[in-house]
């Protein structure tokens, strides 16, 4: 619900009206994301809320005027994030719908992140040092508190994990650190990609180790998440084609 406000603050705010006109379909696609979750969710039979940290990022983008902001908080931030987080569903989740729901959404996701890092490569240049300078800051402090986020403290409560366990499981594990790092792998080239690299950004990336991200290719990864969701259409097409089959060979018996 969140892409879904952003989007259509996005159609009021930005000054160019093709913008404006990409965004609203925008608002459309995330309309679709919010019902489609809604009834998976419900197959699931839970539902989490929306963790502190993201409801705060949320609340300053929504608050900001400028659209640039409102690109660089949600396009680039949230739903880079989002979008690293519904690969590992797409790829690993052992629910068919589960993994087709994500692939659909996905290759809707990149396709706005690729609008906004147009938007914002095109616009970032004109600003003033100053101007930059507030928006790394911002990105800086997002990214930091989008990767203090990852506690997931309600499924662990949910489980019946005493804290002080759950905590330094997070803390200290392994997997729990490469997983928040990886999250950010759609964040940093798209980072570096918009021009907001200068060394504020820079060394926050280090100090979180992500750094090594800023070599992905998003094209490459945007094409990927489009094959993926056509492989799906390709074999959903080649089920009904067989039970269409299937019927025909009973209507002749």
């Amino acid at each position: 619900q969140g892409a879904l406000l952003c989007a259509a603050k996005i159609v009021q705010n930005v000054p160019d009206m093709e913008a404006k006109f990409y965004a609203s379909t925008q608002v459309i696609d995330e309309a679709r994301h919010v019902e489609a979750y809604k009834k998976l969710v419900e197959k699931f039979g839970i539902v989490y809320p929306m963790t502190g940290p993201l409801g705060e990022l949320l609340e300053q983008v929504l608050a900001d005027s400028r659209w640039d902001m409102t690109y660089l908080g949600m396009q680039v931030v949230i739903e880079g994030l989002a979008l690293a987080a519904f690969a590992g569903i797409r790829d690993n989740a052992q629910n068919p719908l589960a993994s087709a729901v994500n692939a659909y959404v996905m290759q809707d996701e990149a396709r706005h992140v690729a609008f906004g890092r147009l938007a914002l490569r095109e616009y970032y240049p004109h600003l003033s040092q100053a101007e930059r300078d507030e928006r790394e800051e911002f990105l800086v402090e997002a990214c930091y508190l989008m990767r203090d986020r990852f506690s997931a403290s309600e499924v662990w409560e949910n489980l019946d994990i005493p804290e002080a366990e759950w905590r330094d499981h997070i803390m200290n594990s392994q997997g729990m650190q490469v997983f928040r790092n990886h999250l950010f792998s759609r964040i940093v080239p798209v980072v570096k990609d918009i021009g907001l690299w200068g060394p504020r950004v820079t060394r926050a990336y280090e100090d979180m180790g992500i750094m090594g991200y800023a070599s992905v290719d998003v094209d490459a990864l945007q094409k990927a998440d489009d094959d993926i969701a056509r492989d799906y259409d390709a074999r959903r097409a080649h089920v009904e084609e067989i039970i269409d089959k299937g019927r025909v060979v009973e209507a002749a018996e």
